[in-house]
């Protein structure tokens, strides 16, 4: 049987990955440090290890234990607003934390494929519809340090011989998602809004465009990839075809959620980038098969029916590890 590591596998989208690969017959091996994640995230017949990425002598002696055959790296905290204000902890733990996965897999030997989840934020602004032979200009630190890593697992191939593949997915919603984190996650934030009786809060006039993703049209594809070698050492745009305005979202949560949309309320605008969709013609051309392209708001009412059975709504709390207070956005300055 095949042994097979998903860091980040308690959080959102790697518990998703981690189910798929159980399915698939393999030894999956979930490392959280659940700063972000939740131990039952993680799925029936996975083994889960409590551990840091940035612990690069914990991640050594993990690989020589385990003797990994491929490599799901998950974990990171995905918060591109958030990562101008944090740039320490951003690198640390998605840059440092990545290349220290990276360095063990290469020193074990027995790593066929490293997929790693990057993101969008690679491209930067000006560059829609995005598409993977466009040249990365990353505008914030967590894009800066997702596209460094990509870098650096081309020339990991290169020095090595190290397989990899390399995923930008996109505005990524469902079930499992962390709705008590005030700086991510923009529907999450506004399912827990509507659930505690506040208004939903939105950034600037709320014509910001993107493109939604439900997770069924993710995390299949991710964990599909160690099937299909033709599509290793190659960059996947994946996510939802269809962009929105966050306008448009909105109202679409207050539907699903039976929420009136006139509880919405409208801040100061934030440094982000305003339209950012992806192209998909390559995703789909190798994996196609997988994808059922749903629609936003079937995927909203899924995930509004799980939010519904959340027990104890999680309240929003301030990072602790803010390091930079500068033109740090009032609403985020104002949390506990």
């Amino acid at each position: 049987m095949e042994n097979v590591l998903v860091t980040g596998g308690a959080g959102f989208i790697g518990s998703h990955v981690a189910g798929w690969l159980v399915k698939s017959g393999r030894r999956v091996v979930v490392l959280d440090d659940l700063s972000g994640g939740f131990v039952e995230n993680v799925p029936a017949g996975a083994e889960f290890v409590k551990g840091s990425v940035q612990d690069a002598e914990f991640v050594n002696a993990l690989f020589e234990k385990e003797r990994f055959d491929y490599v799901f790296h998950l974990a990171a905290y995905a918060a591109e607003g958030l990562s101008h204000f944090i740039k320490n902890f951003n690198y640390r733990n998605n840059l440092v934390g990545s290349v220290n996965l990276v360095n063990a897999a290469v020193n074990t030997g027995s790593v066929k494929c490293f997929v790693f989840t990057s993101s969008i934020a690679v491209y930067g602004r000006n560059q829609t519809p995005m598409t993977e032979d466009l040249v990365p200009m990353p505008e914030d630190p967590y894009g800066i340090s997702k596209y460094a890593v990509e870098l650096d697992l081309r020339e990991t191939r290169e020095m090595f011989g190290m397989n990899y593949v390399v995923f930008r997915p996109h505005n990524v919603y469902g079930e499992r998602q962390n709705i008590g984190d005030p700086y991510r996650n923009v529907i999450g934030i506004f399912m827990r809004q509507i659930l505690t009786g506040r208004p939903l809060t939105i950034f600037g006039d709320g014509e910001q465009v993107r493109a939604f993703s439900y997770i069924d049209d993710v995390a299949p594809v991710i964990a599909a990839s160690i099937d299909r070698p033709a599509t290793w050492n190659q960059v996947y745009n994946i996510g939802a075809d269809r962009p929105w305005t966050v306008n448009e979202l909105a109202r679409t949560v207050c539907d699903a959620m039976g929420a009136p949309d006139s509880a919405i309320r409208h801040l100061d605008a934030r440094n982000e980038v305003v339209t950012a969709y992806s192209s998909h013609e390559k995703v789909k051309r190798d994996f196609g098969d997988l994808m059922r392209n749903v629609p936003l708001s079937e995927g909203v009412a899924k995930m509004a029916a799980w939010a519904k059975t959340i027990a104890d709504v999680p309240q929003p709390k301030r990072f602790g590890h803010i390091e930079v207070l500068k033109n740090l956005p009032p609403s985020w300055a104002k949390l506990a």
